[in-house]
């Protein structure tokens, strides 16, 4: 199936009919929640803007819709947001990256409370270090920015922005509350799921505080693989043991009602326990018979942090400012637990321990300053970003021989303990400066900023390092980045308006990829450092229309990203004097993104009274990739994508039945083994309805039931590049039809 024909009849005729359709004056700006433009974001501009005024695609996911399509990871989050995918991998890992516009993993910004959460790093079979270090039940709201964005954020904002904003003492304490508690209990039938939270919040005057704390546990997560036992042909996920908790408390005190003081302190662990059934039995490549392989993998971040609001400063230099100081600790630790045979016959147990830990420190300040000049008005932001990163890997092992009892670290290619690159530290500097000019009575907005970005690492050396490498050199690196970006909004005609710019985005080089570390005399071949690493940069264009009324609200947008000197790591670059082989980093591909994105909703009880409490919402992405370099199509880039849903909603119930539509992903890179391709991923479409019910006041129960027709499927982003004649690829399959419910009490 190409694309489902009834998603390409609605995606067509859904934006012609809200078009054409004749609604009231709009309303002022967040009179209506029903109007999605008319929703309040920050990580577009820094500022307090709704979606309409500002130059960016951006997208908001309030609490309530979390709590109504029954969010529990990543990938529930972004379900019925065309152009954002969550990966995924078979098996151990579990969720992968968010992926925006074609772009993931460490290109992504995501940040929680404007804090960066910890970089990904993988390696190898065992050692897949992640960034799912957040609870999205912790969560009031999450914000995207889609497309390069380092203007305002920096390294990292390739792709986008994704910014986890969560709950505070007052999101509980209103309508002259002064204490709040709350429970929620909820059940997934995809994972076995069970989770169960408590909220207990206090206000008075001057001081206000909150507690969340939440648990969940389940196994693993159901595929529509069938086959099962032990081995390589497997396709049923491995069985999984998870247990997870997090915490988050703040403290507010407001000396008055222009400013507020507020620590912050939050931690999350994650625990899974993994039998790898798939990994059992005859190794193809080592000749050796794997009796027994489980994994245990734990991942953990604790955060602090205090921040100061003030808005009313009365200076010449700022009306309103904010600022914080943070310390944020992520670990990752994996083991892997091996018992074999050997093709020779012996008898071993193998043991590996895999280590990734970041610490980070900084500072954030934002100042905002209102002023006239003539017939424009000025919103000036400025701010500076300064933060410190302490990074370390370590991998370890052992072999113990079940016959003779003996004991080494020996487990070729690796002699233990290594590190795959030195201790770094990187220190982060940055100076922002925009200005929103509005013009004409606020019908047109014009947006400029630049920031420039200091970029420092300090790698060190330590005894395992050099054990591991000896004789290779590591480097420092100091790199100096702007980016600028020009956007504009303009309001041309009633409930009508145009937007789109300019914006550059940067990735400055990283550490693991500067000082690649590893060297194997047996295997005759080494890593040597690159100085010369010059940072990723992006060039983007946006441009777009938008219809804002009371029961409608359209808006089609493209855009179009040039990507430059993109790192490729471990590059082959030749042989030494001593006849090693030698590999580096190296600036080498470039790559083109452009593609469409269009979001559009009916209030229909706004257009008629007989339909008071109906409503009609779709979205749909059309994305094309290319790496320029090698002449091939990015196999990033997800397909054709749309989504549409009709929902009723009222004071004690409400329903919605949504779909979910893709298109074949056939636009794949050449296969490595010539006449062989890869396995295109078929197109879908997926229906799910969902129900809410207030049944008591304080209250609240949400049900929903996922994959309704029990469809087999897969997502774009699950599948790896696998061959066409592959018999396995049922383990990539998303669940069948599953049963999510929730039950949230408050008083």
């Amino acid at each position: 199936m190409r694309l489902h024909p009834l998603s390409l009849a609605l995606c067509l005729a859904l934006p012609n009919a809200v078009l054409a359709a004749e609604a009231p004056e709009a309303p002022e700006a967040g009179a209506s929640e029903a109007t999605e433009f008319n929703r309040v974001v920050v990580s577009a501009t820094r500022t307090e803007r709704v979606i309409a005024d500002v130059p960016n695609t951006v997208d908001v996911i309030d609490r309530v819709r979390m709590d109504e399509t029954l969010t529990r990871d990543l990938k529930d989050l972004f379900r019925y947001e065309p152009g954002i995918s969550v990966t995924s991998n078979f098996g151990r890992f579990g969720l992968g990256d968010i992926r925006i516009r074609g772009l993931s993993g460490n290109r992504v910004r995501i940040q929680t409370d404007g804090i960066p959460v910890s970089d990904a790093f993988s390696i190898g079979s065992f050692s897949s270090a992640n960034r799912n270090f957040v609870d999205l039940d912790t969560l009031k709201r999450v914000e995207v920015v889609r497309g390069p964005t380092s203007s305002l954020y920096g390294s990292d904002a390739l792709g986008g922005v994704v910014s986890f904003v969560t709950k505070d003492p007052s999101d509980y304490l209103k309508d002259g509350k002064d204490a709040y508690f709350g429970l929620k209990f909820g059940y997934e039938s995809d994972w076995s799921g069970l989770s169960a939270g408590a909220t207990a919040a206090f206000g008075g005057e001057r001081w206000s505080g909150m507690v969340a704390v939440n648990h969940r546990q389940g196994k693993e997560t159901e595929n529509m693989g069938t086959v099962g036992g032990e081995g390589s042909q497997r396709t049923q996920n491995d069985p999984q043991d998870r247990d997870g908790r997090s915490v988050l408390s703040k403290l507010v005190y407001a000396p008055s009602d222009t400013q507020r003081f507020k620590l912050t302190v939050e931690g999350n662990e994650d625990s899974v326990d993994t039998d790898l059934l798939s990994m059992r039995g005859l190794q193809a490549l080592t000749g050796a018979n794997n009796l027994l392989v489980t994994g245990n993998d734990h991942q953990a971040r604790a955060r602090v942090a205090l921040a100061h609001e003030m808005g009313e400063v009365g200076a010449g230099f700022a009306d309103s400012l904010d600022w914080q100081i943070y310390r944020q600790d992520s670990e990752t630790t994996q083991d892997t637990v091996e018992v074999r045979r050997t093709s020779r016959g012996v008898n071993e147990r193998r043991e590996r321990e895999f280590n990734f830990d970041q610490r980070l420190y900084g500072i954030q300040a934002n100042f905002h300053k209102d002023f006239d000049t003539g017939g424009a008005r000025h919103t000036l932001s400025y701010g500076l970003d300064v933060s410190r990163t302490e990074t370390r890997q370590k991998r370890d092992g052992r072999v113990y021989n079940l016959d003779t009892g003996r004991v080494t670290n020996a487990m070729l290619p690796d002699v233990f303990p290594v590190r795959d690159f030195p201790i770094s530290k990187t220190t982060t500097a940055a100076v922002y400066v925009q200005d929103e000019i509005s013009l004409a009575d606020d019908k047109f907005r014009l947006i400029p900023a630049v920031r420039v970005d200091r970029y420092e690492l300090n790698p060190q050396s330590d005894a395992i390092f050099r054990e591991d490498n000896p004789g290779v050199a590591i480097s420092d690196l100091t790199k100096t980045s702007v980016s600028p970006k020009l956007g504009a909004v303009w309001h041309f005609a009633d409930k009508w308006s145009l937007f789109g710019g300019y914006s550059r985005g940067f990735r400055s080089p990283p550490y693991n990829d500067v000082n690649i570390g590893f060297t194997n005399l047996q295997f005759g071949y080494t890593a040597i450092a690159n100085p010369d690493l010059k940072p990723e940069t992006s060039n983007g264009l946006e441009a777009g229309v938008r219809f804002v009324g009371d029961a409608v609200h359209v808006s089609v947008s493209t855009y179009y990203n040039k990507y430059k000197d993109f790192i490729e790591s471990f590059r082959f670059i030749g042989f030494n004097a001593e006849g090693l082989q030698v590999f580096q980093s190296q600036n080498i591909a470039d790559a083109r993104i452009y593609g469409a994105e269009v979001k559009a909703g009916v209030d229909l009880g706004t257009l008629s009274e007989r339909m008071q409490g109906w409503s009609l919402h779709g979205a749909a992405a059309y994305a094309r990739g290319d790496d320029r370099t090698a002449d091939e199509p990015l196999a990033s880039i997800d397909p054709f994508t749309a989504t549409l849903g009709v929902a009723y909603d009222s004071n004690v119930w409400g329903a919605e039945l949504a779909g979910r539509f893709v298109a074949r992903k056939d636009r794949l890179p050449s296969a490595t083994t010539p006449g062989v391709p890869y396995r295109e991923t078929p197109g879908y479409g997926v229906l799910d309805l969902m129900a809410h019910w207030n049944f008591a006041p304080g209250a609240k129960l949400n049900a929903g039931v996922f994959n309704l027709a029990d469809r087999k499927y897969f997502d774009a982003g699950d599948m790896p590049l696998v061959s066409a004649s592959s018999v396995i690829v049922d383990r990539y399959t998303s669940p069948g039809r599953n049963l999510a419910v929730s039950l949230a009490l408050e008083w």
